[in-house]
C-alpha cells in the first residue's frame, strides 16, 4: 500500500499540514504517524492553564477525534517509527510494517534536554515539561509548600517557576550564566522579568550552577549547587532547553545540522521528503535557523500545504514569540541575533514597557512586557520591511502609531 502523504509527528505542524490541505479542497490519501497516544493538542496551555487546573484537556485538542475519520485522514497513535527508507520511499514502524509513501513530511519537533543520570537526573520527582504526560506528573507533584528547584533561567524555566508560585510552591530558580534569559534577551528584558518573579516570592541565584541532584531510595531530597551549597527540596524540573528529533533523518542519510535542513520549499536534501515545526533547520537573512515557536509551526506547515497543492511561493519566516508568567504577558516580534543596541520605552500602563533592538542601526527585534501596542507596531514594522524613526520611537510624547505613518 502506497501513501500519497505521510506525515510523522503529531503536534502543531503536523496537525496545521493536514488541515490546511483538507481546507484547499486537497484530496490525496493522508496518514499521521504519533508516538503520543492522544490526537494533536495545543502544547502551550498545558504548562500554564491546564497544569493549574483552569483548562480541561478536551479545550486542548486541535479537533475531536471524530474529525479526523471525516477528512479521510488515517490517525495512527502510539506509532513510533523505527527507520525512512529513501530509496524505498517507505517507512518502518514498530510492529515491523512498512508503508510507502509519494510525499513524507518529518514534524517530529523536539525534545526537552535532561539532565545526566550520574548526577541525578533519572531520580524520581525529576520532571521535564513538554508533552501532557509532562504536565500530568507535573500536576500531581505540585502540593503547596513544597519545595522546587528550577534549573535554568531561559523561558521555559521562568515559566515552570512562575506556575509552582500560582500554586503555592517555595521555588529556587538557579541559572549557570551571570543572568536570566542570557541567551535569548537584553539585559533590560531580564531584568524586568527578574524582578517580577522575586516580587511573587521566587528566589533566583545567577552564576549558579548545579553539581548534583541528591537523591534517597531513587528519590529526589535536595540538590548541591556549584558554590557547595546544599538545598533541602521535593521536585526539581530542567529548564535547559531542547534539541531537535532528528534522529530519524540522519539515519536516513538526509542533511542534518541543528535541526534537518530543508529550503526554503520546506524540502530535505530529498525533494520527496519535507521537514517543519521546531525540527526543522531553515533559511532566514543568509543564515540557518531553528525557529521553536508555535506561530512557525503553524506557517511553515500552511506554507507547505500551499506549495503541495501546486504553490510555488517559498516560506517566509516572520518569527514571534510569546510567554505568559504570572499576569505578565511578554510579546517578541523579530528576532534580535546580533543586536548591538537597545532602547527601553516606557508603556502608557503601569509597569508596561518595550525593549527595541537594533543591529547597525536597523530595527531587528522588539520585547513588549504588557505593552501590546508596543508589540502590534513593531510586528507591522518588521512584517513591511518599514524603516523605523527613531525620533519617534525615544519621544514619551509621540504615538507609536506615528511609526506607521
Amino acid at each position: 500500500m502506497t501513501v500519497d502523504l505521510v506525515v510523522v509527528g503529531g503536534g502543531q505542524a503536523a496537525f496545521s499540514l493536514v488541515a490546511k490541505l483538507r481546507s484547499l479542497g486537497d484530496s490525496r490519501s493522508i496518514t499521521i504517524l504519533t508516538a503520543e497516544n492522544v490526537a494533536p493538542y495545543q502544547r502551550p496551555p498545558l504548562s500554564k492553564k491546564y497544569l493549574l487546573g483552569e483548562m480541561e484537556f478536551d479545550r486542548l485538542q486541535m479537533r475531536p477525534d471524530a474529525w479526523y475519520g471525516e477528512q479521510a485522514i488515517d490517525l495512527r497513535l502510539s506509532t513510533f517509527v523505527e527507520e525512512i527508507n529513501l530509496a524505498a520511499r517507505s517507512v518502518r514502524i514498530q510492529d515491523g510494517s512498512c508503508l510507502n509513501y509519494n510525499k513524507l513530511v518529518l514534524a517530529t519537533g523536539a525534545a526537552p534536554r535532561r539532565l545526566p543520570a550520574a548526577i541525578g537526573g533519572d531520580l524520581e520527582n525529576v520532571f521535564v515539561m513538554r508533552d501532557k504526560r509532562d504536565a500530568d506528573q507535573l500536576a500531581a507533584a505540585f502540593q503547596p509548600g513544597a519545595r522546587a528547584l528550577v534549573i535554568g533561567g531561559g523561558y521555559i524555566g521562568l515559566e515552570a517557576a512562575a506556575v509552582a508560585r500560582h500554586k503555592g510552591l517555595e521555588v529556587t530558580l538557579i541559572e549557570m550564566a551571570d543572568r536570566i534569559l542570557k541567551r535569548v534577551a537584553s539585559s533590560q528584558t531580564a531584568d524586568a522579568m527578574r524582578a517580577i518573579h522575586e516580587s511573587h516570592g521566587v528566589a533566583i541565584r545567577e552564576s549558579t550552577g548545579l553539581r548534583r541532584l541528591i537523591g534517597e531510595g531513587g528519590k529526589l531530597v535536595g540538590a548541591e549547587l556549584a558554590d557547595g551549597t546544599v538545598i533541602d527540596l521535593d521536585l526539581a524540573i530542567v529548564g535547559i532547553g531542547v534539541t531537535a528529533n532528528t534522529e530519524l533523518a540522519q539515519a536516513a542519510g538526509l542533511t542534518v545540522t541543528d535541526g534537518i535542513v530543508v529550503d526554503s520549499m520546506t524540502r530535505t536534501s530529498d525533494p520527496d521528503v519535507h521537514a517543519i515545526g521546531d525540527c526543522a533547520s531553515l533559511p532566514w537573512q543568509n543564515t540557518m535557523i531553528r525557529l521553536e515557536s508555535v506561530q512557525n509551526a503553524v506557517d511553515q506547515a500552511e506554507a507547505l500545504a500551499a506549495i503541495l497543492a501546486g504553490s510555488d511561493k517559498a516560506y517566509e519566516p516572520k518569527p514571534w514569540f510569546w510567554s505568559d508568567q504570572y499576569d505578565v504577558k511578554l510579546q517578541i516580534a523579530g528576532l534580535n541575533v546580533g543586536f548591538d543596541e537597545t532602547f527601553v520605552r516606557q508603556g502608557v500602563r503601569p509597569g508596561s514597557q518595550s525593549i527595541w533592538y537594533f543591529r547597525e542601526n536597523r530595527f531587528v527585534a522588539v520585547d513588549a512586557i504588557n505593552d501590546a501596542k508596543a508589540y502590534v507596531t513593531g510586528k507591522k514594522l518588521l512584517d513591511s520591511n518599514m524603516p523605523l524613526n527613531r525620533s519617534i520611537l525615544e519621544d514619551p510624547t509621540r504615538d507609536l502609531k506615528e511609526l506607521l505613518a
